[in-house]
Parts: structure tokens; C-alpha cells; sequence
């Protein structure tokens, strides 16, 4: 005898679980939420994002603009006056592309801002499912392209370390330095994960002994992919916190101590 059973479909936020199963998705949307108050706010200001030999990553590359970390000089005579100007907005949008399509992401902030679902076993506000096949959706798709250009920041940031070393007397290392070479290895251990770079290494292959130097890139970056949340959310924080503690430096609020 054949038959079929029409399961009966749960209202929004039903459930059978009796766990706190709403905890994490509020957790990561106070911590996503927080983050991108904080960097937009960051973004506008143009002002107080370098200190001496410090710039914040949320400026850098710094393509125009008013510190001596700028590569072509001053703000452009042709920018529009009516234009908010800021060395942020020139740069800021390919690192924010690279987390808003990275595939953690994506899966968090789902679940977090759009209940899409809301948890695993808990009825969501929609009743049809589309997937990421449609617009805009689809556009997360870019995401090996945005890898690209976090591969070319990442190594701008490293140069911003090297100059962080050197002060106006010479070679040191100041608190700055530290939190700014913090800020690349985390974002390094974030990048060096990313999905898309892991089947770049080796994802494509169907044995790993015709290409032994493929396996050994594929094994490097799926260990940094097994811990790739924790490199999420350590290294975004952590790149607010740079830019946080190079603006409080730049407006005397807090002052760097000279280590070395």
C-alpha cells in the first residue's frame, strides 16, 4: 500500500526543543549588530584614523586623504563638494563584501537578522524556500572574487605592521604595534580558511596523490577552516578594536606606550 503523510508545517518560533535554542542567534546578532554601528559610524568620520606611525585597517590602503600613509595624496579637487569624503568609503566596501558573502557568515546573519530559519527545528516566517538561486541572493555567489581582494588587503595591513616598527626615532615596538600585528595574524587565520580558498588549494582534485604539493596547501587551510567561526569572530572584533584604539590614540583619549 502506498501513501503519504503531510507533516503538519510549524508557525514562526514553534518548536519541540526545550533548550535555549534562541540564545545563539541573539548572541550573533548583538555581536553583528554592534559591529557594523560601530564601523559604519567609523567609516563616516575621515578624521582621526592615523596616529604617528599607526593607521586603522579600516582606512587602509588609505588611497586619499590627509595622514602621511596616503599614496596619492589629499582628497581629489574633483570630488564633489556636496560628497561626504571619507579614505574609509574608498576601501572599506571589499573587506565588507568578503564577510557579508563569506559562506559562515552567511549562515549566522540568516539566522540571526532573517529567522531563515530562526534555529534547526523551529518554524520560520516564510512558508516557501528559493535557496540562493534567485537575485539578490545569487550575488553571494562573488565571494571567490572578494577572496581575492582580502588576499591583496591583507598584505597592505602586513606593510602597515612594518611601518609600525619604525617611529620617528627609529626602530620600536609600541602597544599599537602589537595590536595592529595582532590584527593581521587574525585576519590571516580568517582568510587562510575561507572555503572558497580551501577548494582552490585542493578542493578540485578527486585523488590527492597525483598532486602531493596541492594536499599538503589543502591540509594547511583545512585546519584553519575547522576553526573558521572562531577566526570569524575573533578577527572582526578585533579589527573594530584596532581602529578603536588608533582613533582613542589619534584624540589623546589614550596614549601609546613605547615598549621597545
Amino acid at each position: 500500500m502506498n501513501g503519504t503523510t503531510a507533516l503538519a508545517r510549524r508557525s514562526f518560533g514553534e518548536t519541540m526543543r526545550a533548550d535555549i535554542w534562541w540564545l545563539q542567534p541573539l548572541l550573533v546578532f548583538i555581536g553583528l549588530a554592534t559591529f557594523i554601528v560601530y564601523s559604519t559610524w567609523a567609516a563616516f568620520q575621515g578624521t582621526n584614523y592615523f596616529v604617528g606611525n599607526y593607521v586603522s585597517p579600516f582606512y587602509s590602503p588609505e588611497m586619499f586623504g590627509d595622514s602621511p600613509h596616503s599614496w596619492f595624496g589629499p582628497k581629489p579637487g574633483w570630488w564633489p563638494g556636496w560628497l561626504i569624503f571619507s579614505p574609509a568609503l574608498l576601501v572599506l566596501w571589499a573587506p565588507a563584501g568578503f564577510r557579508v558573502t563569506c559562506y559562515y557568515y552567511r549562515g549566522a546573519y540568516y539566522k540571526a537578522f532573517w529567522a531563515d530559519p530562526p534555529a534547526c527545528t523551529v518554524g520560520e516566517p516564510r512558508k516557501s524556500y528559493w535557496g540562493e538561486r534567485s537575485f539578490p541572493l545569487i550575488m553571494q555567489n562573488v565571494h571567490r572574487y572578494f577572496l581575492y581582494l582580502a588576499i591583496l588587503f591583507l598584505l597592505v595591513l602586513a606593510y602597515d605592521v612594518w611601518k609600525a616598527f619604525w617611529f620617528s626615532n627609529g626602530f620600536g615596538i609600541g602597544v599599537g604595534t602589537i595590536v595592529l600585528a595582532i590584527n593581521v595574524v587574525l585576519l590571516g587565520g580568517y582568510t587562510v580558511g575561507c572555503h572558497s580558498l580551501r577548494h582552490l588549494a585542493g578542493g578540485f582534485l578527486d585523488q590527492f596523490s597525483r598532486s602531493p604539493t596541492c594536499y599538503r596547501a589543502y591540509a594547511c587551510v583545512t585546519c584553519f577552516n575547522r576553526r573558521h567561526m572562531l577566526w570569524a569572530w575573533l578577527s572582526l572584533f578585533w579589527v573594530g578594536f584596532a581602529d578603536l584604539y588608533v582613533r582613542l590614540c589619534a584624540m589623546g583619549i589614550w596614549h601609546d606606550v613605547r615598549l621597545v
